[in-house]
C-alpha cells in the first residue's frame, strides 16, 4: 500500500511536469484552431498562456508539495521495514538505519526523475497541444484555488525579473524564425504551393 501511494505521488508529479512543458511549448496558432473547432480546453490553454507566471507558479507549488510528501512519507513508511530487513540479514542496527534511509532516498529519487520528470516532459514535448488542451482546465482550477499563494509567487517573480531588467509580458512573441517554420511546414504538407511559399 505504501509503495502504491508513493508511485501515485510520483505519477502526479509527472502530470505537473508534463503540463508545464506542454503549456509552454504548445503553439498558439494550433491551439487557436482547436479552439475554433470547439475544444474549450484549447481556449483555456490560450488564456493561461497570456499569464505564464500564474500557471508556472501553480505547477511549481504542486511539484514542490509532492516532492516534500514523497520524501517525508517514503522515509517514514519504507525506511523502517528496510532497516529491519537489513538487521535480519546480520547488519548492525545503526548501519542498517543509515543504509535503509540511503536506499529509500535513492530509490525515490530515481523513480521521481524517470517517471516524475523525464518521461512526462518528453511526452509533453511530443504532444504539446493535445496535452495542453486536456490539462489546461485542471491547472486553471488549481490556480484559482491557490490564487493568494500564486499571487505572492507571481508578484515576487515579476519583482525579481524587474530588478534584472526584464519585463513580464504575454509570453513568447512571434519571431521571423517561427514564421519561416510555419511556412516550411505548410509547404511540406502541401497547404502552400511553391509559388505561394516564395511569395511569403
Amino acid at each position: 500500500m505504501e509503495i502504491a501511494i508513493l508511485i501515485g505521488l510520483i505519477l502526479l508529479n509527472g502530470v505537473f511536469a508534463m503540463a508545464e512543458i506542454a503549456l509552454v511549448t504548445a503553439k498558439r496558432s494550433r491551439l487557436q484552431r482547436l479552439a475554433e473547432d470547439g475544444k474549450s480546453g484549447a481556449q483555456t490553454a490560450i488564456n493561461l498562456g497570456t499569464n505564464p507566471t500564474r500557471f508556472l507558479s501553480t505547477i511549481q507549488i504542486g511539484i514542490t508539495a509532492i516532492g516534500l510528501l514523497n520524501g517525508i512519507y517514503g522515509e517514514s513508511a519504507l525506511a523502517g521495514p528496510m532497516a529491519q530487513w537489513l538487521i535480519e540479514l546480520g547488519m548492525h542496527a545503526k548501519t542498517a538505519s543509515i543504509a535503509s534511509t540511503a536506499i529509500v532516498v535513492l530509490g525515490i529519487t530515481y523513480l521521481s526523475i524517470v517517471l516524475g520528470e523525464l518521461v512526462p516532459k518528453r511526452l509533453g514535448q511530443y504532444y504539446p497541444e493535445a496535452i495542453a488542451q486536456v490539462i489546461a482546465k485542471p491547472i486553471s482550477f488549481l490556480a484559482s484555488v491557490s490564487k493568494p499563494f500564486v499571487w505572492l509567487l507571481s508578484l515576487s517573480t515579476e519583482g525579481f525579473l524587474a530588478l534584472m531588467g526584464k519585463r513580464g509580458g504575454d509570453g513568447q512573441q512571434l519571431t521571423e524564425e517561427d514564421i519561416e517554420a510555419v511556412i516550411a511546414e505548410g509547404s511540406e504538407s502541401g497547404v502552400l504551393e511553391k509559388q505561394e511559399h516564395d511569395m511569403v
